[in-house]
């Protein structure tokens, strides 16, 4: 079969990378959009050696979006997670540093018209529900993509890019314990079951022998950790409602301790199968989220002087990353508006 030529932006967002898609370039059937998204990243194949893909899960991710037709929405989104080595494509969960190159690639791609200093963009996540307001910095009507911000695990500084995520309460399981417990015991660890922005399993890493300050090497070679905490994973998944997990990246892992370094909590956020470099966005979301609730494996490790509603940092293997949380309690039920930070860059444009 011959190649066919599908444009799209390469783009840097937050700790990740991938190619950025308009909905309207790809094919509507799933499985044909899935061959296509595959083939885009090189997958499968552990070096990814015959696509954009990097050979790692944190760039092996693609964006789709298009012009939504939904009131007060700007920007339909649909992330999808492409397996390195396995011929599967997964779209259940969301990716809040792909999101960040959103508004930027919406711009570039003429879905949005931007304004003279900033540009404001209502996006909506259909993988999981959630509206995030993104704020692009666009001076002279052009995304602006030098400037003074730094997140951690990215080299350099870039333009910030503010987002608002809202929504993110129990996107994928209706509730935000969506097993009804706080804490509860899987195979002898204590877990907390938390779906805000992410769906995610919470765990003491001394629980599980760790002593909380191992390096990112460490842990990634700790094939007996990763084995014990998949058996825990399969089973928190099917108690959250969400089935058969083995073949799906949610719910993620969130190992927690104290923090080390001045932030509120620290956490290695496993994809599951290996160690993130950094710390998912939405990740942190969750993991700030539950440490204000009284009861969960969050809560107990989280430092009390600093663990309030705004400015939570979650420390992770390569620095640390920061959310503001704004919460409302109603009817025995938490409604959270959760801002971030976060860079993008357009690294090539093509087809």
């Amino acid at each position: 079969m011959p190649q066919r030529a599908i444009p799209c932006l390469f783009m840097r967002g937050g700790t990740s990378r991938g190619p950025y898609f308009r909905r309207a370039d790809l094919p509507c059937e799933i499985t044909e959009r899935d061959r296509v998204l595959m083939a885009a990243v090189g997958s499968p194949d552990p070096r990814q050696i015959d696509g954009l893909g990097g050979a790692d899960t944190l760039t092996s991710k693609v964006a789709v979006i298009a012009p939504s037709e939904r009131p007060g929405v700007d920007i339909d989104y649909l992330f999808a997670q492409v397996s390195v080595d396995d011929a599967s494509v997964d779209t259940k969960p969301s990716c809040g540093n792909m999101l960040s190159g959103v508004g930027p690639a919406a711009i570039e791609m003429g879905m949005i018209a931007p304004t003279d200093g900033e540009t404001r963009i209502v996006v909506y996540n259909e993988n999981t529900g959630a509206r995030i307001e993104t704020v692009v910095q666009t001076p002279g009507g052009a995304v602006e993509y030098d400037g003074d911000a730094r997140i951690d695990g990215v080299p350099g500084t870039g333009a910030p890019i503010r987002m608002n995520f809202m929504d993110v309460v129990g996107g994928k399981t209706g509730a935000m314990f969506p097993t009804g417990q706080l804490s509860e015991e899987i195979y002898g660890v204590r877990v907390s079951c938390v779906d805000v922005a992410m769906p995610m399993i919470h765990l003491s890493a001394r629980d599980l022998g760790l002593r909380g300050d191992e390096s990112a090497d460490e842990i990634r070679a700790n094939a007996a950790l990763f084995s014990r905490v998949e058996a825990i994973r399969l089973e928190a998944g099917r108690r959250m409602g969400l089935g058969d997990v083995s073949d799906s990246v949610i719910p993620k892992v969130g190992l927690l301790a104290r923090p080390k370094h001045g932030g509120d909590i620290k956490s290695y956020y496993l994809t599951p199968k290996t160690l993130h470099a950094t710390h998912a966005l939405t990740g942190a979301i969750c993991v700030g989220a539950a440490s204000l609730v009284e009861g969960t494996i969050a809560h107990s490790l989280a430092v009390p002087s600093r663990a309030r509603p705004r400015d939570f940092v979650v420390e992770h293997p390569a620095g640390a990353i920061a959310v503001k949380l704004e919460t409302r309690e109603q009817a025995g039920t938490m409604d959270i508006v959760a801002g971030t930070e976060r860079t993008a860059r357009l690294i090539m444009r093509g087809e």
